[in-house]
């Protein structure tokens, strides 16, 4: 099949292409590299079952061009990282709710089945652990910058949803839960790459908070290999699933795993989040996907553990500096 991925040379957009090729599908990836890189998917430019569109997702001609020659869509283009989305705001909301309205009013006309990828993040301040696709979801004030991001995608959902209802469009929301792995970036605020280049670098491991919340971390590689198995099971449409690990930790307790994995000698810095993110800023306590109704939709099973995921990514960033640490194998991704 002729397969586009909007946010194509993305963390998660460009595994997802990897893993289609390779299926021996036509991808054909669309970025506007605002986010994404080029080094992301510079391995595949040649290859005769890829090519690339460079163009914002708010070009209403060229995403409608795009997704007429294709046969599925996988929307990912997004605004991502905590710091981007506070630093950010406007461009934010616009680019969440403005670029996916416009991916679906033309999967619409041509009635394309797509998959958009929404957040954990839409669960917000709720307290009942595991979150569970059908809970309230329960969204701080709008003075709150850090909500803007929650609320932009939680509309892409109703919207994906009204489609649905409307006319059928075969439609599937996906929230995903702390999604990381090789090529992913601190630049935004990621946590999981921070702490490895921090350690890798002997420098402080910068721990926002009391270090006390807690998140769990799945591969990329689970979570595009659910991608394509949800994109291919017609009873997922006109529905929502979490897509994560229930493996959990404290980001105090990430740092020192961290740091014991790559032998660092870097010290723990505690940071207060009006530091790091001004003094608006709020954080959710607990973020824990139920995985049930994934679990009994296409059989799924994360398969990497939370030390498999820091090995892959100290692997990733020793390759890049061109070291070897504590018997991590350096290897391309």
């Amino acid at each position: 099949m002729k397969i586009l991925v909007t946010g194509g040379a993305g963390f998660i957009g460009s595994h997802l292409c990897d893993a289609l090729v390779a299926s021996g599908h036509s991808v054909l990836a669309l970025d506007d590299f605002s986010t994404g890189r080029h080094e992301n998917i510079a391995h595949l430019e040649g290859h005769a079952l890829f090519s690339l569109v460079s163009a914002d997702i708010g070009d209403e001609a060229i995403v409608r061009e795009c997704v007429a020659a294709a046969d599925r869509v996988f929307h990912l283009a997004s605004a991502v990282g905590v710091r981007l989305i506070v630093e950010q705001p406007v461009r934010t909301i616009e680019t969440i709710v403005h670029g996916t309205s416009i991916v679906m009013k033309a999967c619409g006309r041509y009635r394309r089945p797509v998959l958009i990828t929404s957040t954990s993040e839409v669960y917000g301040k709720a307290t009942k652990v595991p979150f569970h696709e059908d809970d309230d979801l329960v969204i701080g004030p709008s003075t709150k910058r850090r909500w803007g991001y929650a609320v932009s995608k939680a509309l892409d959902e109703f919207l994906a949803m009204a489609y649905w209802h409307h006319s059928r469009m075969p439609v599937t929301v996906v929230r995903l839960f702390n999604t990381v792995g090789p090529r992913q970036t601190g630049q935004y605020g990621m946590v999981l790459p921070r702490f490895v280049q921090q350690a890798l670098r002997g420098e402080p491991l910068t721990v926002y908070g009391d270090g006390t919340q807690t998140r769990c971390f799945c591969h990329v590689k689970d979570v595009v290999l659910a991608l394509v198995r949800l994109m291919d099971y017609p009873q997922a449409r006109g529905q929502v699933f979490n897509i994560g690990n229930s493996e959990e930790v404290s980001i105090r307790r990430l740092a020192e795993r961290v740091i014991e994995l790559t032998g660092s000698e870097s010290p723990i810095r505690m940071v207060p989040f009006e530091e790091a993110y001004g003094p608006d800023f709020e954080d959710m306590q607990r973020r824990v996907p139920d995985l049930s109704k994934i679990r009994q939709a296409i059989g799924y099973m994360p398969r990497y553990s939370l030390d498999d995921i820091i090995r892959d990514i100290v692997a990733y960033y020793s390759e890049r500096i061109g070291r070897k640490v504590g018997g991590v194998e350096a290897r391309a991704f």
